[in-house]
């Protein structure tokens, strides 16, 4: 399923530091399946640790589970998941308050938003005129510290299957907006995957010829445009209660789509100042590079890269752009996606994620300063 004022156009290879001091645990969602590709996969952790993410079963139907900070794991499912191929709940990201925002898919294989709180209330909602039919519908991806939610909806009736974005107050009212240079052909639009207590969101959107492009909504929703100098793809992913945006972005020797294609990190301050970085031993071959995914409240970056190898490996990446790199325990080197995924990291520099063992099924894992 998803990113000006001044732009600094320089390649920057931080150096990488061996990892620290640190703490993992790992961990797996009891109704997790232990097939090949199957298994627990954290995607969202928030100021107090608590962990939300998916857990897949055969015939790689996805539900969905919250782990506490004290270890104890709650698997949930949307009323409507279906529980077919590819079908079931997704949750994408947990706010402070533990309320979980996500989306399902039906039986009809149709996407659908919702909204699950800390006391395991579900909602279910869907942005108006958004879905009716196979593969489209409302795709939340973000929720703010306010419980806003932000992401991509597409329109069944629309065969360009055109991503348009949307912001979901607190009290349910739902705003749709568009970047004005998006394109409107197949797939193209706009992808908002990142929004902050402000209510500033961050994302990307596709231009007519297909190449991607970041952005930022102020709350106002006035949308300023940015992309890499010499890039022929640049994504805003995730922004912090500063303003900072990470993403990621392509070279002009590689596709339009810059996540997992030869990726390189960035980092977008506030005030439009792009810093580009990669990880030292990333690779550059399709799905290596590095991808960053996520930043905290002090601007600290988390995220994965790819080796030469194939493997991937997490990262951290520090305000003064320090980079540390880490492997979690029982990590393949061999397999199908093998390695460390770190996915989201916390205020208190706390990291989730998942890695495969040599079975290639995966397993969760919190690792702590």
């Amino acid at each position: 399923m998803s990113r000006m004022a001044c732009i600094i156009c320089f390649f920057c290879i931080v150096a990488v530091i061996p990892s620290p001091a640190q703490t993992f645990t790992t961990f797996d969602a009891p109704g997790a399946g232990t097939g090949a590709l199957q298994g627990t996969f954290p995607i969202c952790i928030n100021t107090g640790g608590v962990i939300a993410g998916i857990y897949l079963t055969a015939p790689n139907v996805a539900h969905g589970f919250v782990r506490a900070a004290n270890g104890t794991i709650t698997e949930f499912n949307a009323p409507g998941a279906g529980t077919g191929l590819n079908q079931g709940t997704f949750p994408v990201s947990i706010n402070t308050a533990g309320t979980i925002a996500g989306m399902y898919f039906d039986s009809s294989n149709a996407y659908h938003g919702f909204v699950r709180t800390a006391n395991g209330t579900i909602t279910e909602f869907d942005v108006p005129g958004a879905g009716g039919g196979k593969h489209t519908g409302t795709n939340p991806l973000a929720i703010s510290t306010a419980g806003a939610i932000t992401g991509q909806y597409e329109i069944f009736t629309d065969l360009n299957h055109v991503r348009h974005g949307f912001l979901r107050a607190a009290n349910g009212t739902i705003t749709t907006f568009n970047v004005p240079a998006a394109g409107k052909g197949y797939t193209q639009g706009t992808s908002p995957s990142g929004i902050n207590k402000a209510g500033v969101i961050s994302g990307t959107y596709a231009d007519s010829a297909g190449a991607d492009h970041g952005f930022v909504r102020a709350a106002n929703g006035k949308i300023t445009t940015f992309s890499v100098a010499g890039a022929t793809g640049t994504v805003g992913v995730g922004i912090d209660t500063a303003g900072v945006i990470v993403g990621g972005y392509s070279d002009a020797s590689k596709q339009k789509h810059a996540l997992f294609v030869a990726a390189q990190g960035l980092v977008r301050a506030a005030t439009g100042t792009i810093t580009p970085f990669n990880v030292t031993g990333a690779g550059t071959g399709a799905n290596q590079g590095t991808v960053p995914l996520s930043i905290n409240s002090g601007g600290v970056v988390a995220g994965l890269y790819g080796d030469t190898s194939g493997v991937y490996h997490g990262f951290e990446r520090a305000t003064n752009g320090t980079i540390t790199t880490f492997d979690a325990p029982g990590a393949a080197k061999t397999g199908l996606f093998p390695g460390t995924f770190g996915m989201s990291i916390n205020t208190a520099g706390a990291i989730a994620g998942m890695y495969s063992d040599a079975s290639s099924v995966f397993h969760g894992f919190l690792r702590t300063p």
